[in-house]
């Protein structure tokens, strides 16, 4: 089989949450603004089409990400929060299905930068974002996270008190339950696609000029 027999199409948020808790290691999209979803799928049974991969790009994590990353337009800023596929796939799969929502997002968003970070808590490498031309840029510093019921939430999560989820975090952590603590992390490195080479010449002449 190859990567040209899939399909890529552009979902909803309900459609990804129960293939990503299944298939991606946070097993959870909670606390993630995510904009843009996207489904990869085969031919299943019966001629009905199986979903065999998930995306979804959002407001990167950290307020400070898209000035970081996108200075002159932090608005257009996204990042890709979560990518997974089930095993039995190619081994080009996932970069054939970044590929994609990148040509997407090109054409039907005002999108100019996309960044990523690959876990290297997880063993992630960033192979598959240097299979679909994005640029290194080093590492971030090693960060931390809130383990919450065994799944991996943002350290951001017990501030996010706006939002019910948030406000139960809090409630459980201040009271001292077991089950939602801290863990130090490896640091991450860091992944930029820039869809609109104009933005990237601008941004690289801002920082030459800092």
């Amino acid at each position: 089989m190859s990567v040209t027999d899939f399909t890529v199409e552009y979902i909803n948020r309900k459609a990804v949450k129960g293939f990503i808790e299944k298939n991606h290691y946070s097993q959870s999209i909670n606390g993630i603004q995510s904009y843009h979803h996207f489904g990869l799928y085969t031919d299943g049974d019966f001629g009905l089409p199986k979903m065999i991969g998930a995306m979804l790009y959002g407001i990167p994590s950290m307020p400070a990400t898209s000035k970081k990353y996108n200075p002159i337009n932090p608005s257009r800023c996204m990042e890709l929060r979560r990518l997974c596929c089930i095993d039995d796939t190619p081994t080009n799969t996932e970069s054939y299905f970044i590929s994609k929502s990148l040509k997407w997002l090109k054409h039907n968003t005002d999108t100019e930068v996309v960044v990523s970070f690959a876990d290297q808590h997880h063993n992630h490498a960033g192979v598959i974002y240097k299979a679909t031309n994005f640029e290194y840029l080093g590492e971030t510093a090693r960060a931390r996270v809130l383990m919450v019921d065994g799944k991996e939430y943002h350290s951001r999560s017990l501030n996010q008190t706006a939002r019910p989820y948030g406000r139960e975090l809090k409630r459980r952590y201040d009271e001292g339950d077991e089950n939602i603590f801290f863990v130090s992390r490896k640091p991450k490195h860091i992944y930029v696609y820039y869809l609109d080479k104009r933005i990237k010449r601008k941004i690289k002449k801002l920082n030459d000029n800092n």
